[in-house]
C-alpha cells in the first residue's frame, strides 16, 4: 500500500531553522517528480517546492532562498530544509508527488515568538 508520513515540524522562532522528513513507501518516489505543500487556516493548499528524479528543483518565490527541497531515492525519503522562518510559514505541511496521490497526515510547522 502506498503511503506518506511527514515528520519534522514544530514549534520554532522567527529566523530558525527546521529540517522536514517524508517517508515514501512502495514506489511512490520512483521516476516521479516530488513536492513539498504547505495548507495554512483558511487557505488552500500550496505547493512550495518541486524536485524531479534526476534533482533538478523548483520553489515558490515566497520560500526561494530560504528551503531547500532535496531527496534519498534509495531511501524512498523526501526532505525539506527550512531556514530563516517566518510566522507565514506557518502551515501543515504535507508531502507527495507533483501529481498527487491521496495524501498523507502531514506535519505542522508554527513560527511564533
Amino acid at each position: 500500500q502506498e503511503q506518506l508520513v511527514e515528520s519534522g515540524g514544530s514549534l520554532v522562532q522567527p529566523g530558525g531553522s527546521l529540517r522536514l522528513s517524508c517517508a515514501a513507501s512502495g514506489s511512490i518516489l520512483t521516476f516521479n517528480t516530488m513536492a513539498w505543500y504547505r495548507q495554512a487556516p483558511g487557505k488552500q493548499r500550496e505547493l512550495v517546492a518541486q524536485i524531479t528524479h534526476g534533482g533538478r528543483t523548483g520553489y515558490a518565490d515566497s520560500v526561494k532562498g530560504r528551503f531547500t527541497i532535496s531527496r534519498d531515492n534509495l531511501k524512498s525519503t523526501l526532505y525539506l530544509q527550512m531556514n530563516n522562518l517566518k510566522p507565514e510559514d506557518t502551515a501543515v505541511y504535507y508531502c507527495n508527488r507533483l501529481n498527487p496521490i491521496p495524501w498523507g497526515q502531514g506535519t505542522q510547522v508554527t513560527v511564533s515568538s
